[in-house]
């Protein structure tokens, strides 16, 4: 193999890409590795973050996909990759997760009769209306080799039909990254620079259109007003969501508690924040993961999650997409779980170089 191509486009793709890179620069050394930035998320703090504070490499190339509908968004990223993909002729491409970004670029490569790796294979929330559902089955149905995190995803993946000899069970490589900054963020005390006591606030995360972008939205910060009479709550503000705040600002009625929006943070210091939060709120996949991995309660905010194996192990509580419920967390986090948390099996640290170790065998 003489070339293999990354293709990131969003902040949780640099996170599960960044230690893949690193394992396949030690295992391959004579491999070149060319990275391809859609630009999917394009504010400053989404990724531009990361090539400081994860150290993931410059890319090669920059799409500058920008924000789109989902067709605008796909449709652009596979006109704009296609030529660099003609350019570079990679061997093979390599796509995390699971957002347009993803989807666009596995089909793009498969046209031109490019091998993908599909990282984060299998997972499934059985919900079809989520646009990240329907990336995950069409690029898990076209990618050659299909790296999968929970022992869950196996199940999916046979039972679409997928042949079991293109799927390998390797672990998060997100939990990869986590490990590798641990004594980085645990030394940060962000929460204390921020006013913050360890183990006293609720930080919360919320960004899916389904909450976000409809009257859900009103709905959620005046529960969240009301639980910030009880513990301080912590809001990094994704920029969507901030705007349709603003919008929807004439229609919250709730006053009083310790409810602190703020801009959304660097990598490291949200890092920080989730480790010594008393708990999180999220509907955000690869939080739920984090606080798996961290040890801190997770509350999360829909009907289904595509990683039930935070809820086997205990750490994760889902609270279906009813703002009403945010209103039970204090008394949750008071109780505790009803068993023991624990860690998933293969989140050790390892699963890039796995990743790395296969390929280098091929």
């Amino acid at each position: 193999m003489k070339k293999i191509l990354h293709v990131l486009g969003t902040r949780p793709n640099f996170v599960k890409m960044a230690p893949v890179i690193s394992a396949l620069a030690e295992a391959m050394p004579d491999t070149g590795q060319v990275i391809v930035h859609t630009g999917q998320h394009y504010d400053r703090m989404m990724s531009e973050i990361f090539f400081e504070e994860l150290g993931v490499p410059r890319p090669d190339h920059s799409l500058e996909v920008g924000s789109g509908s989902h067709a605008i968004q796909t449709a652009r990223v596979m006109e704009r990759l296609e030529p660099v993909l003609e350019e570079e002729r990679p061997d093979l491409v390599m796509v995390p997760g699971d957002v347009n970004s993803t989807l666009a670029a596995a089909l793009t490569s498969v046209k031109l009769g490019v091998d993908v790796a599909h990282v984060e294979a299998g997972l499934r929330s059985w919900d079809r209306t989520m646009p990240e559902e329907v990336n995950r089955i069409l690029t898990d149905a076209i990618s050659t080799t299909l790296f999968t995190h929970s022992p869950e995803a196996l199940d999916n993946l046979v039972r679409e039909g997928i042949d079991p000899t293109r799927i390998e069970f390797v672990g998060n490589t997100m939990i990869d990254t986590l490990v590798a900054l641990e004594g980085r963020f645990k030394g940060l005390d962000a929460a204390n620079r921020m006013g913050l006591d360890r183990k006293g606030y609720l930080l919360v995360t919320l960004h899916r259109p389904a909450l976000v972008d409809g009257p859900l939205l009103p709905q959620t910060i005046e529960a969240l007003v009301e639980v910030s009479k009880q513990i301080p709550v912590l809001f990094p503000v994704h920029p969507r969501t901030r705007a349709n705040m603003e919008k929807a600002a004439s229609k919250l009625s709730g006053e009083g508690g310790d409810l602190r929006l703020v801009d959304p943070v660097g990598y490291l210091d949200f890092l920080s924040l989730e480790n010594d939060a008393a708990a999180v709120l999220t509907d955000s996949g690869g939080i739920q993961e984090e606080t798996t991995y961290l040890g801190t309660p997770c509350f999360t905010l829909r009907d289904n999650t595509e990683r039930p194996v935070t809820v086997e192990v205990g750490t994760n509580t889902l609270l279906g997409l009813d703002p009403a419920r945010i209103a039970e967390i204090p008394q949750l986090i008071e109780a505790g779980p009803d068993h023991r948390p624990g860690i998933p099996p293969l989140w050790d640290g390892n699963a890039s170089r796995r990743i790395a170790e296969l390929l280098a065998s091929r």
